[in-house]
């Protein structure tokens, strides 16, 4: 028994060191590839975070059948289909599911004294033993595809893995438990339009004058925070621009996750986007994931053939909830690199992309666990709404959250071209299922715990939703995450302020809560336009101070002026000057916010958990348009 350990012993070492190579040599000896194409693939590991047999496997020059083969021989093990025998279902508790997820490893029989996992993994084995109960003896391992394995661990664990994906953050720093308090967010309504009627009833004129003091207010905070961007965006450029990728560092395994839900009018255009992708397939990790109740869109998937390294997570029914959030929970599990992307269904990211932001990650302080891409259109002349859209998404990743990051301030990430350390997603719970913007949620949640957000100069196009309804659903999604988002996180203002210190918390107040009060005090501006052009109007603002009414109308003025000189200024260098002049039109699409703002504050109430999905591919561009080389 003794000499059994040890041979068993000297087989996992002989699998941590690195199989693959020797599993090489015995391709290379029997033909299934050249002295080329071996030489190759030596070569690449010096530079590439990939095993000898994926370098193969990506270029199509061996099968996964024949690599599995070749590491049996070598590792003095055999090859099983765990299709015509499957893992004893009674091992399960032997290791959690998100391990044998993350590793490719699944316990598969149990003989008298010797535990006997499959894999595909063989030069992680020796890492699987902290995971295993401390009673277990050095276990023997058999090899098996992947896919296989990824099945069977999904099947077996489908109850664990669904409840885990919706509660992954902790309950103090999540919205989940909205579900159960709607009394008592109506209690709250109610008190405070009895108390904002009886103060008005008490007081007009003074009431009056205060809400246009809380107006002006939260408009001359926008105004500082846009002016302060600006400045900040206008600094030195940021240090990956100026270094190049460290010699030393090997390109990492980018794991993509791209979520689809209904989208069978932009698949087949999202297939050509993604194929356009320069980085090392070897190391490219795309994982479309999909809904379980969601059979059209499987079924356009099911008639495309997928390369090797694009592949279908599907996620399985739970407690009803239905969110891009807990889906990308669940799919993460199944994921093999350790940087994890985010694109959505309608994007075109730049080819090249990815090495954009592995050089990003090789040259950034240790406590950057995020990168953020800049938003664009590939749609911007379909009509005056997609034109404004273009330019207001200009200045908000290329001026202002560019100056809040570099000023240190907490930003409400976007929900695509964000790329995040792999192992910091999941120390601070990956992403809230139950907010409608996760990605907002998750930029906060990132500086709580100590993480800084940085922005690429990269640039991803999608289509910019042009039709009023939509537009307005869009919207209000948006404005009610941020609602949510700020809710949660200032449950306890005094712990927030604490983990982000003064400034930051400043900031994160600054960037979330005048965001959604502008538009939904802008009823209060709109009564000085109507003043302006001598219109009655009903506040009666006629009747207050002439200091108020001038000091107002001058914000206002200024306010304006400001979002059409950091709209302008955005443009530069993107060869779309003649979208400049519509920035008059903010003066109309603006106020399309208010409405949403409005529908947000109502779903909030009503219908927090409600997901007003944004149907894609709806113009030419949508479902015809490739990344286009004007947005620099």
């Amino acid at each position: 028994m003794g000499f059994q350990n040890a041979a068993l012993s000297d087989l996992t070492q002989r699998a941590y060191a690195d199989p693959h190579l020797g599993a090489g040599r015995r391709l290379l000896e029997a033909g299934h590839i050249s002295s080329l194409q071996f030489f190759y693939a030596k070569q690449r590991l010096n530079v590439w975070d990939a095993s000898f047999t994926d370098v193969l496997i990506a270029n199509d020059w061996i099968t996964e059948t024949q690599a599995l083969k070749a590491l049996a021989a070598e590792l003095q093990t055999e090859v099983i289909d765990l299709g015509q025998a499957p893992p004893d279902p009674r091992l399960k508790h032997y290791l959690r599911p998100e391990i044998c997820l993350k590793h490719a490893v699944v316990p598969w029989i149990e003989t008298p004294g010797q535990l006997i996992l499959a894999t595909s993994r063989p030069e992680k084995f020796e890492r699987l033993r902290p995971h295993l109960p401390a009673n277990c003896r050095l276990p023997k391992m058999v090899l098996a595809k992947e896919r296989d394995i990824k099945h069977v661990v999904a099947q077996m664990h489908v109850a664990a893995l669904t409840q885990a994906c919706e509660t992954r953050v902790e309950k103090e720093l999540s919205c989940r438990g909205w579900a159960q308090k709607l009394w008592l967010r109506l209690a709250w309504v109610a008190t405070f339009f009895m108390a904002l009627s009886a103060v008005f009833q008490l007081a007009p004129e003074a009431s009056i004058s205060a809400l246009v003091l809380l107006t002006m207010g939260f408009l001359a905070i926008g105004i500082a925070m846009k002016c302060i961007a600006l400045v900040a965006s206008r600094q030195a450029k940021p240090a990956l621009v100026k270094q190049v990728r460290k010699r030393s560092s090997r390109l990492p395994k980018i794991s993509v996750l791209v979520p689809l839900f209904k989208e069978t009018e932009i698949a087949g255009a999202l297939f050509r986007r993604l194929c356009a992708l320069t980085y090392p397939r070897a190391l490219l990790d795309v994982v479309l994931v999909l809904e379980e109740k969601d059979p059209l869109t499987q079924e356009t998937l099911a008639r495309t053939t997928l390369p090797n390294w694009m592949r279908v997570v599907t996620v399985p029914e739970g407690s009803g909830l239905t969110t891009k959030p807990r889906a990308m929970n669940y799919a993460l599990d199944f994921c093999r690199g350790d940087i994890i992307g985010i694109w959505d269904a309608e994007d075109a990211p730049d080819p090249r992309q990815l090495e954009t932001i592995a050089a990003h990650f090789a040259n950034a302080a240790p406590d950057v666990a995020c990168v953020q891409g800049v938003l664009d259109y590939y749609n911007p002349n379909t009509n005056w709404i997609s034109r404004c859209f273009t330019l207001e998404y200009s200045m908000w990743f290329r001026i202002i959250l560019r100056g809040m990051a570099r000023i240190g301030v907490p930003i409400p990430l976007g929900g695509t071209t964000l790329f995040m350390r792999r192992d910091v997603l999941e120390c601070i719970g990956r992403w809230d299922a139950h907010n409608v913007t996760e990605d907002a949620d998750l930029g906060i949640r990132l500086a709580r715990f100590g993480y800084r957000t940085e922005l690429s100069l990269t640039v991803t196009q999608e289509e910019a939703t042009c039709r009023f309804r939509p537009w307005i659903r869009q919207r209000s999604r948006w404005l009610k995450g941020y609602m949510i988002t700020y809710l949660v996180h200032m449950k306890r203002p005094g712990l927030l302020l604490q983990s982000l210190g003064l400034s930051r918390f400043i900031g994160l107040n600054v960037i979330l809560l005048a965001a959604f009060m502008q538009f939904l005090l802008a009823p209060v501006l709109w009564c000085f336009w109507f003043l302006a052009f001598g219109l009655s109007e009903p506040l009666g603002l006629a009747d207050l101070s002439p200091h108020i009414i001038g000091a107002s109308m001058v914000a206002l003025g200024a306010a304006t002026l400001i979002d059409f000189t950091i709209a302008s200024l955005s443009m530069r260098g993107q060869n779309r000057r003649s979208l400049i002049p519509w920035v008059i039109g903010f003066v109309i699409y603006f106020p399309m916010a208010t409405i949403a703002a409005y529908k947000a504050l109502f779903e909030l109430i009503f219908l927090p958990f409600f997901w007003d999905k944004t149907t894609h591919g709806q113009t030419t561009e949508g479902q015809t348009a490739a990344f286009s080389a004007v947005s620099t």
